[in-house]
């Protein structure tokens, strides 16, 4: 089975609804525990990082750090 990967400004897709009827999540903080905040109350939810592995579903939209938009084409 593949690796869920996921980056810091990810939207997420979680298994279970936030109470305010959203399942859209923000990674704001990364470390040992994940910062995630919903994308339609604003509401953060700070979870251990084996927890959020576990709920977390897919990533939805790549968040704005990645990519090659920043990098300094080659002469």
């Amino acid at each position: 089975m593949e690796k869920k990967t996921f980056e810091l400004g990810d939207i997420v897709q979680m298994k279970k609804q936030h109470p305010c009827g959203a399942n859209e999540m923000e990674i704001i903080r990364m470390g040992m525990d994940i910062r995630i905040k919903c994308v339609k109350c604003k509401h953060s939810i700070l979870l251990p990082r084996a927890k959020f592995e576990k709920s977390f579903k897919k990533v939805l939209r790549p968040g704005a750090g990645t990519g090659e938009e920043g990098q300094l084409p080659s002469e």
